[in-house]
Formats: C-alpha cells, structure tokens, sequence
C-alpha cells in the first residue's frame, strides 16, 4: 500500500490559492492531481458533480474538505493534493464551513490508499500538527510534515472472530473516501477502549450500506448521508468531525450505551 507521502507529492501541494467559491476550491485540487498524472480533466468534473449530487458531506472537519468521487477511467493512478486556500469558502456545510483547506483524492480502488489515509487521519487529528499543517510556510514545510506520518508503522490487527464479533459500517457515496478517514478515527478509538478484537469496520458507499446493514450493529456517517440512507433497521449516527476521536468516543458509547 502506498505512503501518504508516495501518492502526495510536493508537486501537489498548493498554498494560499484564490477560489470565487466551492466549485473553483474543488476545481484547484484537481487541476494538481491532472498535473501530477492521478487523474484527468474529467475526474476534476466528477468531484464537483459528487458534491452537486450528495451534498457537502466531504467537509469532514471543520475547514477541512476531501473532495473525491468514485474510481473511473477518469483516475490514472492513486493520489492526492493539497489546497489551502487565499481566502476560505463556503461548500454548505451546517457544521463545519468555512473550508479553508481542500484535499483532493483520486483513487484506483479502496485497498491502495488505506495506508495514506490512515496516516493522514493521525496527522489532523493531533491539534499541533493539524495546526502546523494549515499554517506552512510553504510546500516543502507541508510535505516535510506529511513524511512524518510513519506510514505503516504498528499496523493494527485484524479483528478475532467469535460470536461476539460487531461490525460497524462507516457510509459515504463511494466507499473510498470520507468514509474510510472515518474508518481510521473509529479504530484508533477501538484500539484504545482494547475494542478491537471484538468490533471490525467497514467503509462502504450508500447503495452497498443498505444491503449490509443486516450485517453490523450501527452506520456512522456525515449529516448529509444519513439523511439518504433512510431506515436501514440499524442506528445510523452522524458524526460531525472525522478527525475528531472525541466526538467519536461520544458516538461510540452513545451506541453501546456505555
């Protein structure tokens, strides 16, 4: 599996970058991923229309957005960019606007990018670095600490099994995006409640949630994505900020009554 550091060249980094609104912050993450070769012009289209059509679930933090759409012929390889922009915008999210920093994801599948993505969801979710991260003072400051990641150090252990294996499902509208960052954060949670064993998780898109919600104990989800998904006979959650493993913790014991 490829590092955070691998699939997000300096190259593709970009700061203090001017956007009229959402559409051209979107638009500034893709241009970097076409010019380092992950994707085309037509995956930057695919992105905003994965907004126009889903609303603005990939603002995940506040002023944080992780524009992405499904894997297409559109992507030509796994990778990532990074736009802090000049001036922050406005995607319409109730919780977490305004989105100062865009990172763009254009992904093969839901296996290469598991790594980096776990990485990065570490990274934000330490105040200091996320802090240090939207203040460089350049890109090579960005990637200087992207590297410091650790990608692939400690991996974490596959669930047991046994009767008493729970899954839970982590829901965005293609799978491999802002649900699997919040698939990060959820672990990291499991890991330290000692959890982990005993709970799997599974990111997934929102046409595949409602054929597996027989399969899992509870969804965790954006705001915008519960409100599709309907009654799946399972306690769907919403969880406002995914580089958030408090508001996680919350959630979680909300939904184990602990």
């Amino acid at each position: 599996m490829a590092a955070l550091n691998e699939i997000l060249p300096m190259e593709a980094v970009l700061l203090d970058a001017p956007a009229a609104d959402w559409r051209e912050a979107v638009r500034r993450a893709g241009d970097l991923l076409v010019a380092t070769g992950a994707a085309t012009d037509t995956y930057t289209a695919e992105m905003i229309e994965n907004v126009e059509q889903n609303g603005p679930y990939i603002v995940i933090a506040p002023g944080l957005a992780l524009a992405h759409a499904r894997p297409s012929p559109a992507v030509l390889g796994t990778g990532m960019s990074w736009v802090r922009l000049a001036a922050p915008v406005r995607f319409g999210h109730e919780a977490n606007d305004p989105v100062e920093l865009v990172v763009g994801l254009a992904a093969k599948d839901a296996s290469e990018h598991t790594a980096a993505m776990a990485a990065l969801a570490r990274l934000l979710a330490d105040p200091a670095t996320d802090r240090a991260l939207r203040e460089a003072p350049g890109p090579q400051a960005v990637h200087a600490l992207l590297s410091g990641g650790r990608e692939g150090e400690h991996p974490r252990e596959a669930a047991g099994s046994g009767d008493g294996l729970h899954k839970i499902l982590t829901v965005c509208g293609n799978g491999v995006g802002t649900s699997l960052f919040l698939k990060q954060t959820l672990e990291g949670v499991l890991d330290r409640w000692g959890w982990s064993r005993h709970v799997t998780v599974e990111a997934t898109d929102t046409i595949s949630a409602k054929g597996k919600a027989n399969e899992a104990v509870a969804i965790l989800t954006s705001r915008e994505i519960a409100g599709t998904l309907g009654d799946v006979g399972i306690p769907v959650k919403v969880v406002e900020d995914f580089t958030s493993a408090a508001e996680v913790d919350r959630v979680l014991r909300d939904t184990y009554d602990v």
